[in-house]
């Protein structure tokens, strides 16, 4: 009989040749656990999802309690499915008064298909502008605002009208123009290996944006739900966009999406055509349920306001000859190396130890630090004990 991982490797399509070829039974907290009991610490919160943790209880409730009464009905926008429609109310609640209107899909990448459509119709121009090492996603339309040509070049053509400026440069700000629909960037860049834009620049962005009737899209499917230290990382930047978007940890571990907008931009998908963008699962009720119930927990466990020092302390303790730098915001941290030579050897030592981390697609000389915002002082130091003695052991082996 073949083993689990020989069935994974015969019939589960594969990304690379080199996957990690972990096998995890369960998940609680901040750890997953090996058929064989062996804790691992998760450190990338399984790519920015797990914000609250794995199996929150409120959540796993609120899963249970919504598959009981009923799951798909129909697609979305047709039927009041009281998941969605609570969802999208307490949403708009927490959202500045602009952003009242939600569409709910099934991940990011849909959330920045469907907001670059949105963008497309209500302004009636065709031109996008991007950010150069910038991730939104694998689909055509969201590969095709992707700042990395190398992952994007097996795959053309892509959406025409697409150009490139770079992130937190003012001058650059200049190619915002009458003809632009939409700029559309992350409010902090991810797979870049988390850049953080100047507040001024942000401003500034905002401005040129009104200037030229340019929608402001800004994806914050890694950013968002208190990642930052805040609970919308443009909150930092005192501006508001035109079309958000979020995913990830929204759905407290259950797959969804959205992109909020007004009211009045979002209603140009009523007409000409009508229907101007279906998804059938999007808004799935029981994936609804729990990104309330993970939304309510974020907040009355007051998570969001230990992230600063939870980050700081990570900063404080991850100092050794070879980290040139650690950056970021809140617990959204990138810990650079000398090249991905060294940083795989340490990410891979890590993870033998139990702690569990990654690079960045677009950074591959940087470590991702992203763990749920539960995780303890008493971890970050062990955690950080584990990364510290790795670079000690390929420091002192070379």
């Amino acid at each position: 009989m073949l083993t689990l991982r020989q069935l994974f490797l015969a019939h589960n399509a594969q990304t690379t040749d080199f996957p990690l070829m972990l096998e995890f039974e369960r998940a609680e907290g901040i750890y997953l656990y090996s058929p064989e009991g062996k804790a691992y610490m998760d450190l990338i919160s399984g790519i920015g999802v797990s914000n609250i943790g794995h199996c929150h209880p409120a959540v796993v409730k609120a899963i249970k309690d919504q598959a009981e009464k009923y799951m798909h009905l129909m697609v979305y926008g047709e039927y009041i499915q009281t998941p969605q429609v609570k969802l999208a109310e307490r949403l708009a609640g927490l959202l500045p008064s602009s952003l009242n209107s939600v569409y709910l899909v099934n991940s990011g990448a849909e959330a920045v298909e469907g907001a670059l459509k949105l963008a497309k119709r209500f302004t009636g121009r065709s031109n996008i502008i991007a950010c150069k090492n910038s991730y939104h996603g694998s689909s055509h339309g969201a590969l095709s605002v992707m700042g990395n040509e190398e992952f994007k070049q097996a795959y053309r053509p892509l959406l025409p009208g697409v150009s490139f400026m770079r992130f937190n440069v003012m001058e650059d700000l200049d190619l915002i123009n009458r003809d632009t629909a939409c700029v559309i960037m992350e409010t902090i860049q991810g797979e870049a290996g988390i850049r953080v834009p100047d507040v001024a620049y942000m401003q500034a962005m905002r401005k040129r944006c009104d200037e030229m009737g340019t929608l402001l899209i800004l994806d914050e499917i890694q950013a968002a739900m208190g990642r930052t230290g805040k609970l919308f990382a443009f909150e930092h930047y005192h501006i508001t966009p035109d079309i958000l978007l979020l995913a990830k940890a929204l759905g407290g571990g259950m797959p969804i999406g959205a992109f909020i907008s007004s009211a009045e931009i979002m209603s140009v998908f009523k007409h000409n055509p009508i229907l101007g963008h279906i998804t059938t699962f999007g808004g799935h009720p029981v994936s609804c349920a729990a990104a309330l119930a993970g939304l309510e927990a974020l907040l009355a466990e007051d998570l969001i306001s230990g992230v600063e020092d939870k980050s700081n302390l990570f900063k404080s303790l991850l100092v050794h000859p070879a980290i040139k730098e650690v950056r970021g915001k809140g617990l959204m941290l990138a810990m650079e190396l000398a090249d991905f030579n060294l940083n795989k050897k340490v990410i891979d030592r890590c993870i033998e130890h139990g702690v569990i981390t990654d690079w960045f697609l677009h950074c591959d000389n940087s470590m991702r630090i992203a763990p749920p915002l539960i995780i303890s002082l008493g971890e970050i130091r062990q955690a950080c004990e584990i990364i510290i003695e790795a670079l000690d052991y390929y420091s002192t082996s070379n």
